[in-house]
């Protein structure tokens, strides 16, 4: 249930938001409504008729954006799981963009000025009050160190916190809401959606994080001339700061300054897919959202990266999984695809073989395609489409790496149209597939399992220790999952039905006889009457005889 009262009126304010963007009917369905009229909080009911023309997912980016930083995440988030939902909806959700006023730097001196200890202006020279850059959590300011080295300080907005927590509890009742009554929902996975959010905004809202992710790619890059992560500087950096060096360069979106300042575009497509696939293929650690404003351009045609607040990270099964998928994808082999999709699906039941149809259909499509004209983006929009046919839902890790991929892909056709990212991606492909059978990595794999076994045999007396411990405790439950548990119980109801009228059939002959070798008593007709007694009991024995014998008979048929 809904148990945080303050924040009602926010709960309030995003209601009438939906409803003036037409979406009333989902504020009706999920009783939102009705728990706001509980308490005193009246909604307005006119729904706005400038927006009636408006396809859903229109109004949705729309109400989205109205709503502030956590929904217009939220939306960015959906866009990137089209397992999820249709390309229209995606298509729609990548154009959120959230326009907030930058904050007033007095407001952000207290919070400055705690994580330092002191002024800002004390550490910093020449630190602009006004914001360099601005976006929905951070913003941006430029300065210099006391050595003259120009830094940028990006300080995170305050109250930004409590903001974003009241609209994460806002979002989880709606989401429990919408699961328990729109059934039809419940295929979009509202709870795990809201789940990933939330992990998603907790890594963004620490900038201390941020800057673990920068060394970290600096680190990964460190030999690579032509690409620059800028340089951290740890000293001044806490969650609600990050001092990093100031890059000068062109921004990715500029194509006529880069044209004027003789840039190369091939170059920088090719450097920048390769940059990014060695991301993803080889350290499995990516920036997740490589769009023209987190890139920029230097002379000699070096690409600087920026903006490390959306990453993602893939562990090594993860990758060869990927290396799978896209190999298969090149090759259209469908059953590497098969194998990749089917360990994806987690506990969820999947028709095998009708996927196993939609993989074939989806590699025949293909199979006729010259590998310079094939783009990675539609056949990864195809295999989303399998997925949401078949309700896997893709690991958060993963939607963010299609992302990624088809965002790289778009952005590397934008500076060159003759640009292919499956032709850039086939070396390290290879690569990779050759690695898993070079000698090394086949000793690190056998050492790897014989480690998970020897593992397994040294805890084993352990283990049968602890059972023995539980068992003598009381502790120790067996739980049996008996199919046609409903049958069984039916039959052992009747095997015992027959056994007690089987005990009371020979206890009535057995006391009939007693009762008719009794000499004297009462008569009835001149009958004894203990006599009379002995025959109805054995014509009682006689019919519950041949009851159990039909009885015996029947189960016998079933």
């Amino acid at each position: 249930m809904f148990t945080a009262v303050r924040d009602l009126p926010r709960l309030r304010e995003i209601s009438s938001v939906l409803i003036r963007h037409g979406l009333g009917d989902l504020v009706r369905r999920t009783g939102t409504a009705t728990l706001l009229e509980r308490a005193g909080q009246i909604l307005q009911w006119r729904e706005a008729g400038d927006v009636a023309h408006l396809e859903p997912q229109q109004r949705v980016r729309l109400a989205f954006e109205e709503l502030g930083p956590t929904f217009v995440k939220l939306g960015q988030m959906l866009a990137t799981r089209e397992d999820l939902l249709p390309s229209a909806w995606t298509a729609e959700l990548t154009r959120l963009h959230s326009d907030v006023p930058p904050a007033p730097f007095d407001e952000l001196l207290p919070q400055v000025e705690q994580a330092l200890g002191s002024s800002p202006f004390e550490v910093f020279g020449d630190l602009e009050r006004a914001p360099y850059a601005a976006a929905s959590i951070a913003q941006v300011h430029r300065a210099k160190l006391a050595s003259g080295t120009p830094v940028i300080l990006k300080i995170r907005r305050p109250g930004i916190v409590a903001k974003i927590n009241a609209d994460l509890r806002i979002l989880g009742y709606l989401a429990r809401l919408v699961e328990r009554e729109m059934p039809e929902a419940r295929c979009y996975r509202p709870i795990q959606v809201v789940d990933q959010l939330r992990r998603s905004l907790g890594r963004e809202l620490d900038l201390a994080v941020e800057a673990r992710n920068m060394e970290r790619f600096g680190r990964n890059f460190a030999d690579d001339p032509d690409i620059l992560v800028p340089q951290v500087y740890g000293a001044w950096t806490s969650s609600v700061m990050n001092v990093q060096e100031q890059i000068v360069g062109i921004r990715g979106n500029d194509l006529a300054a880069i044209d004027a300042a003789g840039l190369d575009r091939a170059t920088l497509a090719a450097r920048g897919a390769d940059a990014v696939l060695k991301m993803i293929l080889v350290d499995g650690f990516f920036h997740a959202d490589p769009h023209p404003g987190n890139v920029m351009f230097l002379p000699g045609n070096r690409i600087a990266l920026i903006d490390f607040g959306m990453v993602g990270r893939l562990s090594p099964t993860r990758r060869s999984q990927i290396v799978d998928l896209l190999a298969g994808l090149a090759r259209h082999d469908e059953q590497a695809m098969l194998e990749v999709l089917l360990d994806w699906r987690g506990g969820a039941t999947v028709d095998e073989a009708r996927l196993a149809a939609d993989l074939g259909e989806l590699a025949f499509d293909f199979a006729d395609v010259p590998l310079k004209d094939l783009r990675i983006g539609v056949l990864l929009h195809r295999v989303s489409a399998v997925l949401r046919e078949h309700t896997i839902m893709m690991p958060a890790d993963l939607a963010l790496l299609f992302k990624a991929l088809i965002s790289l892909e778009g952005l590397g056709r934008q500076y060159d149209p003759e640009f292919r990212l499956i032709e850039r991606a086939k070396p390290f492909l290879d690569q990779a597939l050759r690695e898993r059978y070079q000698p090394a990595e086949a000793v690190r794999r056998g050492g790897a399992t014989f480690s998970d076994l020897l593992g397994l045999v040294t805890s084993m007396p352990r283990d049968i220790a602890r059972l023995i411990k539980d068992a003598r405790q009381g502790r120790l439950r067996v739980e049996l999952d008996l199919k046609r548990l409903d049958s069984f119980g039916d039959r052992l109801d009747s095997a015992i039905d027959r056994v007690t009228v089987g005990v009371m059939t020979a206890s009535l002959v057995i006391g009939s006889s007693i009762v008719m070798t009794v000499p004297g008593g009462p008569t009835l007709f001149g009958v004894p009457l203990l006599t009379l007694v002995g025959l109805v009991g054995y014509l009682i024995a006689f019919v519950n005889s041949l009851w159990i014998i039909l009885s015996i008979w029947r189960s016998g048929r079933r």
